[in-house]
């Protein structure tokens, strides 16, 4: 798989029937390795293991309807009251951020009401913070640690 902009992690890989499989450490099975994948376990390892995420507050593809329409988060993260704070919006490496990809985190978060937006193609990495007060958004120069958006 390709090199990411994150620091370099050790991953339980195996090769059923021709395709490479990736051990999902939070929802904890094996999980078929896209280039998507690939990014999404790297990223939440950072999130994790660098900027002290609790592995129990972040769930994966997690499931939501939004306007009857059933979407997917590639990850969202819980402050300890069980509240979302944050979504993650994982892309392939070769994928460009751009606008499209922050419209569909923003549709997502009409429903979840989260104070951080993340994007990320592994090499990119794109954090807001939103201001419901100002009805406004800011980027945030680095990925905040657990503690600054758990409260």
């Amino acid at each position: 798989m390709e090199n990411l902009n994150l620091p370099s992690y050790s991953f339980n890989i195996k090769i059923i029937e021709q395709r490479k499989y990736i051990f999902d450490f939070l929802r904890r099975k094996f999980v078929i390795l896209t280039p998507e994948e690939w990014v999404r376990q790297n990223f939440l390892r950072y999130l994790v293991d660098e900027k002290n995420y609790s592995k129990t507050l972040i769930a994966v593809e997690k499931e939501f309807k939004l306007n009857s329409l059933s979407k997917r988060c590639d990850a969202i993260v819980y402050n300890r009251k069980g509240k979302p704070v944050l979504i993650v919006e994982c892309k392939a490496a070769s994928v460009n951020i751009n606008q499209s990809v922050f419209d569909q985190i923003v549709r997502y978060n009409m429903k979840l009401n989260v104070d951080f937006l993340i994007v990320t193609n592994g090499l990119a990495h794109y954090c807001c913070k939103i201001n419901y007060a100002k009805k406004s958004y800011s980027f945030l120069k680095e990925i905040p640690d657990f503690t600054k958006i758990a409260q």
